[in-house]
């Protein structure tokens, strides 16, 4: 009986921290997202993201896309450079446990 008792208490607790892991993965937030030219729509390559209030910073891959992993929930403002385009700034709130999308559009330079 007592046998039965340390492998019942085992099994409880091996599925109580198995629990508390996934959980854990759950209360940051990510944002990505697409840069792209205003006018064709092209993806842009190597612009620069930056994420206030955080300061982290990512460049576009040859899709244009990036993206930003564990971030904790509040209010953000992203940032895109990139030479010859005008800067373009977007505000976007970041829930824990959630991706959020935010697809910026560059226009070029005059």
């Amino acid at each position: 009986m007592r046998k039965i008792t340390i492998i019942l208490c085992a099994a409880l607790l091996v599925t109580v921290c198995a629990s508390c892991t996934k959980s854990d993965r759950n209360i940051f937030a990510t944002l990505h997202g697409v840069v792209s030219d205003h006018e064709t729509g092209d993806p842009i390559a190597t612009a620069s993201v930056v994420l206030s209030p955080s300061g982290k910073t990512k460049t576009t891959g040859s899709d244009g896309r990036y993206e930003f992993d564990d971030l904790d929930a509040a209010q953000y403002t992203i940032t895109v450079q990139k030479i010859g385009y005008q800067t373009n700034r977007k505000t976007i709130t970041a829930v824990s446990g959630e991706s959020a999308e935010a697809n910026i559009p560059l226009t070029k330079n005059n």
